[in-house]
Order: C-alpha cells, then sequence, then structure tokens
C-alpha cells in the first residue's frame, strides 16, 4: 500500500513514517493495529466523549479534546461545556471503524474515553482505580467491600482496575466509593501501599490514584501509548498481572494476541451496585487532588516562613 490510499473511505497519508522517536512502529503500524481490533476499540470508546493524544513530526506530544476545523462533517461529536475555559468544547465520538481510522491517520495514538456516555453525565459506568506502579496478586479491598472488577495495563507501568456500576449510580457516588476502596486497600498493607498524591511523600510504595471519576478520561482498553515500544493498554487476568510488562503488548503483537476475542469483554463482571457504607466513608474522605493542592500551598507558606526560596 502506497502513502496515497485509503480504507473505509478515508485517504491515507505518509504511512511508512515513524510514529515518534523510538516507537519502533511507523504511523502503517498504527492503522494496521487499530483496524484489526477496530471491532473490540470501539466497543469502548463508543458514544463517550473522546482526548486523543497525537504527535505530530517535529513536535511534542499534545492532547487533543476539541476536534479541528477540518474533521469530516461524518465524525460525529459532542458539546460539552468546560467550565475552566468558558466555552463548549467539541468531542469526537469514535462510533465506527471509519471515524476510528481517521484518528490514527490524524496520528492520534492514544484515546482517552470518558467514563460517561455523551448525554449522561452524571452517570458513570465505571469505577476505576489506578495502580501506580501494579500490585500483583488480585485487590483485595474490591473484594472486602463486596465489589469485582476487571484490570488492564496502563500500557505504561501501571494498571487499571474497573468496576462497571448499576444504572443509576451517580457520579458523586462512584466518586466517594473509589476513595473509600482506596482507603481500605491503604490500610490493608500500609507498607505497599499509599494514597498520597503528592509524588515525594508515596516513600516508593504503590500509589492508588483515586481521582479518576466525574468528568476523568482514561485510556481505553486496547489503546496504544506513547511510550518506547509503542506499548497496548492490554487486559490481563488478576493472577497474570504480576507476571506481565508493557512489552508484552504493543501495536505490532497485540492484534495477534487478541484474535477475534475480546478479553475485556470478558473479564468484565457484571454491573455492580455500590454499598452504602462504602459511600457514606468515601465522602468521609478529602478529594486526594484538592488535598495536595492545599498541602503544597501550606509547605509553599512554610518555606516562605523559613525563608527558603
Amino acid at each position: 500500500m502506497t502513502s496515497g490510499d485509503s480504507r473505509h473511505g478515508v485517504a491515507l497519508t505518509n504511512l511508512d513514517a515513524p510514529l515518534f522517536d523510538g516507537a519502533g512502529a511507523t504511523k502503517r503500524d498504527l492503522v494496521d493495529y487499530l483496524e484489526a481490533v477496530a471491532g473490540q476499540i470501539i466497543r469502548v470508546l463508543a458514544h463517550r466523549p473522546l482526548s486523543v493524544l497525537r504527535v505530530l513530526r517535529g513536535r511534542p506530544p499534545f492532547m487533543q479534546k476539541n476536534v479541528a476545523k477540518y474533521t469530516p462533517p461524518w465524525v460525529r461529536t459532542v458539546g460539552v461545556w468546560a467550565e475552566a475555559s468558558r466555552r463548549t468544547v467539541s468531542y469526537a465520538l469514535c462510533n465506527d471503524l471509519p471515524t476510528l481510522i481517521w484518528l490514527a491517520n490524524q496520528r492520534a495514538v492514544e484515546y482517552h474515553p470518558t467514563l460517561v456516555r455523551a448525554g449522561e453525565w452524571d452517570r458513570p459506568t465505571q469505577l476505576v482505580l489506578d495502580l501506580d506502579p501494579p500490585e500483583g496478586g488480585g485487590f483485595q479491598a474490591l473484594a472486602d467491600a463486596g465489589l469485582v472488577g476487571a484490570v488492564k495495563t496502563s500500557g505504561a507501568k501501571g494498571a487499571h482496575v474497573y468496576v462497571p456500576l448499576t444504572a443509576g449510580t451517580t457520579g458523586e457516588e462512584a466518586a466517594a466509593a473509589t476513595r473509600a476502596i482506596a482507603v481500605r486497600a491503604e490500610r490493608l498493607d500500609p507498607g505497599l501501599a499509599t494514597t498520597a498524591y503528592v509524588r515525594e511523600d508515596r516513600e516508593g510504595k504503590v500509589f492508588l490514584d483515586s481521582t479518576r471519576s466525574g468528568g476523568a478520561t482514561v485510556v481505553a482498553a486496547y489503546s496504544p501509548r506513547i511510550r518506547p515500544g509503542t506499548p497496548v493498554s492490554f487486559p490481563v487476568a488478576w493472577e497474570e498481572l504480576d507476571r506481565v510488562v508493557p512489552a508484552d503488548f504493543t501495536v505490532r503483537s497485540a492484534a495477534g494476541l487478541i484474535g477475534a476475542a475480546d478479553p475485556w469483554a470478558q473479564l468484565m463482571p457484571e454491573p455492580q451496585q455500590l454499598g452504602a457504607d462504602l459511600i457514606d466513608e468515601g465522602r468521609s474522605i478529602p478529594i486526594a487532588r484538592v488535598q495536595a493542592m492545599h498541602e503544597g500551598k501550606r509547605r509553599a507558606r512554610a518555606r516562605r516562613d523559613l525563608g527558603e526560596t
């Protein structure tokens, strides 16, 4: 195939160009991979406002939320009000194969959907806990809360735990429960895990990031990552988590490992209802990012009082 060819009605360009320094893959490899896993990844992305991480030649990677003016009219979008910038952001909805291929041709390497579907802004479908770095051998705090989760590699050094939620769960309830699960996990083994949001306070422990809620996004299952070798965020069984590394799943190898199956769908348990005790406990726990911001300001004041620069 030449650079001037097309797939699924989408004109493709510069297919033999490297994706980025150290990618070990070309733009053709990206398109080939996403085409091969389209059925699986579109099931994850469909109807969810999508942010993509693009990498253009000669430029550092950048996150794109608002679609470009040259986006084809057949790419579905949804407007979302952004309080911080006081404007409506037009997000792409990757609901079909042509849209996915068009995004790949735009050198969109990473795919970060929201935890809510368009039009269901306060109804998250999943609770997500980010483990950094990954913790092997299951997740006892979930079991203690009567919940069951699926896990995937982040494509970097961490892992993402997903718990599907029953219809009607609000964003506030999911956020509170996520905080409670993280704190319970920290209590189970404080020598191993921490909820400290400030990196310097983690002391080399597994960081339990409980802030993936509300309007947050999480890199999708099967999404490539802009990392050396172009690894892929990949579903794994709990018992395999401590035996895999990002290099096990790349844009060159992951499609062959998946075949016609959908391991993420197969590993995902049924939607679950959050316990009232879990939600109530979480409501009493400060939001980690906000707490870290206040702590940062307090430490800055303390340094100023000591005359430090």
